[in-house]
């Protein structure tokens, strides 16, 4: 009965190691000033760096781990890490059993937006069933001044710290951006956003998924999200424009010389902390309120398809009719706009 006993223990063991994920971090290095790392499958982390090479710290996942192959060379003039999957149906646990996804992904690793002719091969994605199933997870440090781009098809981001420009792309997925100064990119197919501490341009495009962006100081910020609310707020920018299919928007302490909010569905809630040269809220359905400072001026007018309209500003008035003002606001120097299909309006100070 012992020797039944170990042998099933040696069984189980060797069962356990079978299964395994390949743990050990394997460590490449990518030389030049414009780098580009492409992965489909795990999650990734990008922090500082030091010297003058981007580190790229590979951690293998899944029972198929070994088969995974780790690719660097120049590309278009980048050089570039490329995790190569050698199958069109990966399983990755981690997006949740019945979730799938596909993308077409060239020979060479590289997908999403590029130079090359090759379109690639559709590769199908899930989080179960049968397939390649392995993924790998990156750990990215970034000396100061790279410009760096992170590709991910499906997966967690990370980036904190960073001293450089940045572009995240990825396909479905969390991405979380913190203190950073450079520009910064984040184009997501579906997944939350959330950016703060940058000092630099903001630039965010998601398919679908809330938006929480706060404390920027740059000259210019765009979001733009397909469905999801924003909220955020300490902006101060040139230029601010936010759009939404739907969704509320609720920012504070807005500094920006021009202003845009746009949502095809949902509520605005705007505190100004300066004058504006150019305000334009625009809601398909959705109430609409703005703080601000009791100097605020410029030309203005308002509609409503339906629902009030209140200010306590004293306006030098053009016209007034229950759902449309329109008049002179303080020193009259700018425009302010303010137009929904459905809901009360209020103008009002701080």
């Amino acid at each position: 009965m012992r020797n039944v006993k170990l042998m099933c223990a040696a069984l189980g063991l060797v069962s356990m190691q079978l299964w395994t994920p390949v743990s050990a971090q394997e460590t490449h290095r990518l030389s030049g000033s414009d780098v580009a790392v492409y992965n489909l499958a795990g999650q990734v982390e990008v922090v500082p760096g030091s010297g003058s090479d981007v580190v790229v710290r590979v951690t293998r996942g899944g029972p198929d781990a070994s088969r995974l192959e780790i690719q660097t060379g120049d590309i278009g003039g980048r050089a570039t890490l490329r995790v190569v999957y050698p199958d069109d149906e990966i399983v990755y646990p981690a997006m949740g059993r019945g979730s799938s996804t596909s993308l077409r992904v060239r020979s060479d690793g590289t997908f999403g937006s590029g130079s090359s002719g090759d379109r690639g091969d559709d590769v199908r994605l899930r989080g179960s069933g049968s397939g390649l199933e392995a993924w790998a997870d990156l750990v990215i440090e970034v000396p100061e001044g790279k410009d760096f781009a992170a590709h991910l098809a499906v997966g967690e981001v990370d980036v904190r710290g960073v001293r450089s420009d940045v572009a995240v792309s990825t396909g479905g997925g969390q991405v979380d951006v913190s203190d950073v100064t450079g520009d910064v990119l984040v184009d997501t197919g579906s997944g939350s956003v959330s950016v703060a501490g940058v000092r630099g341009d903001v630039t965010l495009d998601t398919g679908s998924g809330s938006v929480t962006i706060r404390n920027i100081d740059g000259d210019q910020v765009l979001v733009d999200t397909g469905s999801g609310g924003v909220r955020g707020g300490a902006i101060r920018a040139h230029s601010l424009d936010v759009e939404t299919g739907s969704g509320s928007i609720e920012l504070d302490e807005i500094t920006s010389q021009d202003i845009s909010l746009d949502t095809g569905s949902g509520s605005v809630d705007l505190v100004l902390g300066a004058d504006v040269e150019s305000l334009e809220v625009d809601t398909g359905s959705g109430s609409v309120t703005v703080r601000a400072p009791g100097d605020l001026g410029g030309e203005l007018e308002i509609d409503t398809g339906s629902g009030g309209i209140e200010t306590d500003f004293a306006v030098r008035m053009h016209t007034v009719r229950r759902d449309h003002v329109s008049g002179t606001l303080g020193d009259g120097r700018g425009r302010i706009s303010i137009d929904t299909g459905s809901g009360k309006v209020r103008l009002l100070k701080n």
